[in-house]
């Protein structure tokens, strides 16, 4: 009986390790290969995505290649007049879906970023997602061949997504002369999925049975794919079909790359999903590649089961040869293992005698391990203590390296802030000189003719009933010129000393000037729309700004003919975080709106298209913003009306500061 329990009990520890072996077997095999799955697909994506960019920079090297040609070349110098149709002919030629070539003027038709690269000399390649009538400027197919069956819907996705490079070309003068917008219609674009399915996937590189596949996404619709519509039989392509919600809520929403298993169209595949931006840096669509999961769950559990089977094998005959060899070692190992599962638990406890001999391998063993248990407890608490040292010197490491970066980007924001200031001011400081010149000339000469004609009139006493008419035409006259002159001298001083900068509440200032201009405006048929929401505060000079709003105002009044309905608002200035830094005043108008032509010289002094107009209120208006950091925005669409947008930061950076801070 005692050999029989002796056997019941040394056995049943066996038989669990193992179970709990084939079980941690099974469980870490499936990790593995889950997990190598995911590295793969992960790695398959970033594949595609550098093929992507390989194939966007042949795009932008094809537009390159036609700039440079011998045919561009010669027309650009000798016959301007037909060159805009020959590179219209060229996209054929080579392998581009559109090109298109604007001049210098079409800066505009661009986002504000484009216009930034392109004054640059930069070129331009980007994704972006083109309505019908943005389709057919570039060109006339492409809206008929970007048209997409949503087939689970019965509608029909009209809108385009596009591969698109934009190339600006300058003249002698190094000035901006033509810009070459050319690229790809990715909407049923078969043959780019397939390039890079190819690239991706070479030939035996997947599970027998498996297939592998790439899409490109439009928000989530699949415009361009190689998934089948019957992952079966692998028939058809499911253009015009959905990503599922889950993908969608992570990658469009959220912005994050997925890599995990999705159920795509009609089956389940390994995959990963990674978001297309524009050049705005907005989510537009996706990038994916996959492959279909069954086979490799297939293999999966075929190995599994091989390996189990063969671990089960192995451990049974190995127990059998054990228990029949070690009985006279049941008690000592069991206490040995007791001890090892207690440490494992996190006891501190020893094996310490087992009765046994002092020549015996197992008591040696035990005392060895009684050793190795001592130097590893040790151990332990020196690493305990290092790792608590090391956390807070990387701490302290961490912290002043963060301190230190932050006051080096303040540094070199300040600095650039300065140095455009400075530029600034060094134009307004020439120029006001040269008006202020000009307006104490005009002054002398215009006192003496005043001088002069009120002598007359003194002299002449009622015999100047004759030529009143003559002499309020001189009179008139002599106003328009101090008008003048006033706008020059109070253009000049804005180099000058600053007037007092306080605190100010922007509502209060902006009714002032509405009150000012409602009293100009009380014979005109004039309705005034007022929107007051900015609550933040800001540091202006009070009558500088109510100076500027008046003349917003006005101009906006004279824009309408002085009939129609003028709208001004206010509202917080906000920072990507959604704090306030200032304050926003727009002024529209219903008016004539500003040509292109006008839209960069409306800030010029003397530019004016008002025959009563001096062409110095918007310069000045630029001037007074531009001391205290501030920006004045148009927006404008010719025949609908304009809208002047005054940015007023709440701390204003005058020169003063800007210096100082540079010297710090």
């Amino acid at each position: 009986m005692v050999r029989y329990r002796l056997l019941l009990l040394t056995s049943t520890p066996i038989f669990i390790t193992l179970l709990v072996l084939i079980a941690l077997t099974m469980y870490w095999t499936v990790m593995y290969t889950w997990q190598n799955a995911l590295k793969n697909v992960r790695a398959d994506l970033s594949v595609a995505h550098h093929s992507m960019e390989l194939l966007q920079k042949q795009q932008r090297m094809r537009l390159t290649s036609l700039t440079e040609s011998y045919d561009f070349q010669y027309l650009m110098k000798n016959d301007e007049a037909a060159l805009s149709d020959w590179v219209h002919n060229q996209a054929r030629r080579y392998n581009l879906d559109f090109v298109v070539l604007r001049p210098a003027s079409a800066l505009g038709e661009f986002s504000k970023a484009n216009r930034h690269f392109l004054m640059r000399g930069e070129e331009q390649t980007f994704f972006q997602r083109l309505n019908v009538q943005g389709l057919e400027d570039l060109h006339a197919d492409l809206p008929a061949r970007a048209q997409l069956p949503l087939l689970q819907e019965g509608e029909i996705e009209s809108t385009g997504l596009v591969s698109r490079s934009i190339i600006p070309i300058f003249n002698n003068e190094n000035n901006l002369q033509w810009i070459i917008d050319g690229g790809m219609l990715l909407n049923n674009s078969t043959s780019l999925v397939d390039r890079i399915r190819d690239l991706v996937y070479a030939a035996d590189t997947l599970p027998e049975g498996s297939i592998g596949t790439v899409t490109l996404f439009m928000g989530d619709v699949r415009v361009s794919t190689n998934v089948p519509l019957d992952s079966e039989r692998l028939n058809g392509r499911a253009i015009g079909t959905r990503v599922s919600d889950e993908v969608r809520l992570a990658v469009l929403e959220q912005g994050e790359t997925w890599v995990d298993r999705a159920f795509v169209y009609d089956a389940w595949y390994v995959s990963a999903y990674e978001p297309l931006k524009d050049h705005n840096g907005d989510i537009i669509g996706m990038l994916y590649t996959g492959y279909l999961e069954w086979p490799l769950i297939r293999i999966y559990l075929t190995n599994i089961v091989e390996l189990g089977v063969g671990i089960l094998l192995v451990l049974l005959a190995s127990g059998v040869v054990v228990y029949r060899g070690a009985r006279d070692l049941f008690l000592p190992v069991e206490k040995i293992h007791q001890v090892v599962k207690a440490v494992q638990m996190g006891q501190d406890c020893r094996i310490g005698s087992l009765d046994l001999t002092e020549d015996h391998e197992l008591e040696i063993l035990g005392k060895q391990f009684d050793s190795m248990l001592n130097q590893l407890h040790q151990r332990n608490e020196v690493i305990k203590q290092a790792s608590i040292e090391l956390e807070d010197k990387v701490k302290e490491r961490t912290q002043s390296l963060r301190e230190k970066t932050e006051e080096l980007e303040q540094h070199i924001k300040l600095l650039n802030q300065a140095r455009s200031k400075l530029v600034t001011s060094e134009k307004l400081a020439a120029l006001g000189e040269l008006t202020a010149g000009i307006a104490h000339e005009i002054n002398n000469p215009t006192a003496v003719i005043l001088g002069n004609v009120e002598l007359m009139q003194f002299e002449l006493g009622d015999e100047t009933e004759r030529v009143n008419e003559e002499l309020a035409a001189i009179h008139q006259q002599i106003d328009r010129i101090r008008n003048i002159t006033r706008s020059l001298l109070q253009y000049s001083r804005q180099g000058g000393v600053q007037d007092e900068v306080t605190w100010q509440h922007l509502n209060p200032i902006v009714e002032e000037s509405l009150t000012l201009v409602r009293s100009g405006t009380k014979k005109q048929a004039i309705e005034i729309k007022v929107t007051l929401e900015a609550k933040c505060c800001v540091e202006v000079n009070r009558h500088q700004l109510l100076q500027v709003l008046v003349n917003l105002q006005m101009n906006g009044v004279h824009a309408m003919g002085d009939i129609g309905v003028l709208e001004v608002s206010t509202e917080d200035w906000l920072d990507e975080q959604g704090e306030a830094i200032g304050a926003v005043v727009s002024v529209k108008d219903h008016g004539c709106g500003i040509s292109e032509e006008n839209m960069e010289r409306i800030f010029n002094p003397f530019f004016t298209t008002r025959r009563s107009g001096t062409g110095l209120g918007l310069s000045v208006s630029q001037g007074i913003i531009s001391q205290i950091g501030g920006e004045i925005c148009v927006q404008s669409a010719p025949g609908k009306g304009s809208t002047f947008s005054v940015y007023l930061p709440e701390k204003a950076s005058i020169s003063d500061k800007l210096l100082l801070a540079v010297e710090v």
